[in-house]
């Protein structure tokens, strides 16, 4: 459909007019605990917002995914009530992680009429999912 030039000239008009029209530092990388990141996604099947796990020690990962878990229910309760905890989810590159997630189908990065829905779908759910991480960061970081 589209050249992987081209491609990628869709992808860079998107995340730049997303910037744009929503001008705020997120937290994503900058989380302060090493291999735990938050994350956008947008492809030509879906959009997310997620909590990524990435150490390479599985006894770390599984410790923040636990974590997680034991948050479970305020997560769901008082921040994204339909996020989905994935103990095994599988990348693009093939690398299963842990990862926490909420997401938007029937949305295309390369369809542009479905751009305004999801830069309003990432705002929000990122903003919720901040201010969740925020509030628990230091327990989660706790060892």
């Amino acid at each position: 459909m589209f050249s992987t030039t081209e491609a990628k000239q869709i992808r860079q008009e998107f995340w730049t007019t997303f910037g744009k029209q929503y001008p705020r530092r997120w937290l994503l990388y900058n989380t302060k605990i090493k291999n735990v990141t938050l994350k956008f996604t947008f492809t030509t099947k879906k959009a997310q917002v997620s909590i990524d796990i990435e150490p390479n020690d599985s006894l770390l990962r599984e410790y923040y995914f636990d974590k997680f878990l034991s948050l479970q229910s305020i997560l769901t309760t008082e921040y994204l009530e339909h996020i989905v905890y994935d103990a095994h989810y599988e990348l693009d590159n093939g690398k299963f992680i842990p990862r926490l997630y909420v997401e938007k189908l029937q949305v295309s990065i390369h369809n542009r009429t479905t751009w305004e829905e999801t830069m309003q779908f990432l705002s929000d759910q990122m903003e919720l999912l901040e201010d969740f991480f925020v509030t628990y960061k230091d327990y989660i970081k706790d060892k």
